[in-house]
């Protein structure tokens, strides 16, 4: 049965995260619609790469594999290459990059962006072992980063938890005192994942310097990401008009919210950052999703 006890939106534990299992079946089970799945294990995937089944073809883009380049076609378009592309239908690697940095220990609503980030990622690791398909990935901590090799089954599972819930209770390192970044978990990402794996990032993407957006776009030629942009609704407007204080834990200051001028900058800073990290994975052809601290994390699904 269902554990019923009652969560916390500052950090998780081993039996949530096993728990929300039970989640992850009911919400494929609750599914009315065709699922493009994101996962690929035992069945055709929206995703496209070598496979089983031919899709079609089209001219040859950088990262291609060139064993699938269709030279009838190529020789009938003046020598232009083109490459097959195949539905996917074999079991692959599914990697989550689980960002728990000081950035991500914060909400207001319901849950800190990094519990929020980590039951999401549950679920999605689940609903991947429950379609045949291996779970890895990378953790991010303030001062380190785990990586968990792909494995089936629920020692797979279980290897991955049992970092993610350590990471929402360790102490977090205070604004300034990291020594990790996005750009190096990425680097890891791609020293542990084979062409073909899926890939989801689940970050606020703080850092998403110019070294990470190499990172990402080394990634992107050979696996399939998703970005899941993690975020509070009070990083995207102000409070109600007021007074208040705020504090970094050190020094306190205060906010005048009833500013017309400054909420609409607020706001217009919060848009245009996620519009620049919106085209930047458009650009690679992948694909970019928000995810607020009050959402239901079994939407990811």
């Amino acid at each position: 049965m269902p554990n019923t006890k009652k969560q916390s939106g500052v950090s998780v534990d081993l039996d949530e995260l096993i728990q929300l299992q039970f989640q992850a079946s009911r919400a494929k089970r609750g599914s009315k619609r065709k699922v493009m799945t994101l996962l690929s294990g035992g069945r055709l995937s929206g995703f496209r790469g070598r496979g089983m089944e031919f899709l079609e073809t089209r001219h040859y883009q950088p990262g291609d594999d060139i064993r699938a380049i269709d030279w009838r076609v190529t020789a009938r378009s003046n020598n232009k290459p083109h490459t097959k592309i195949f539905h996917e239908e074999r079991e692959r690697p599914v990697l989550v990059l689980l960002d728990q940095r000081a950035a991500m220990r914060f909400g207001s609503r319901v849950a800190f962006k990094s519990v929020q980030a980590a039951r999401a990622s549950a679920l999605l690791a689940w609903s991947a072992m429950q379609n045949g398909d291996r779970v890895g990935g990378v953790v991010l901590n303030d001062d380190r980063y785990q990586d968990i090799r792909p494995a089936g089954g629920r020692r797979g599972i279980l290897r991955l938890f049992q970092h993610m819930a350590q990471s929402t209770n360790d102490k977090a390192t205070p604004p300034g005192g990291q020594n990790t970044t996005l750009a190096s978990a990425l680097l890891q990402l791609r020293r542990i994942s084979h062409p073909g794996s899926f890939i989801t990032i689940f970050s606020d993407f703080q850092d998403f310097d110019k070294e990470a957006q190499h990172h990402l776009g080394q990634l992107a030629q050979h696996t399939d990401v998703l970005g899941v942009f993690i975020y509070d609704s009070l990083e995207q407007q102000l409070p109600p008009p007021g007074l208040y204080a705020i504090s970094d834990g050190k020094q306190q200051r205060w906010l005048n919210s009833a500013d017309k001028r400054a909420r609409e900058i607020y706001q217009n800073l919060f848009k245009q950052r996620y519009q620049a990290l919106e085209q930047h994975f458009q650009q690679r052809g992948l694909r970019l999703t928000q995810l607020a601290t009050h959402d239901d994390p079994a939407t990811i699904l």
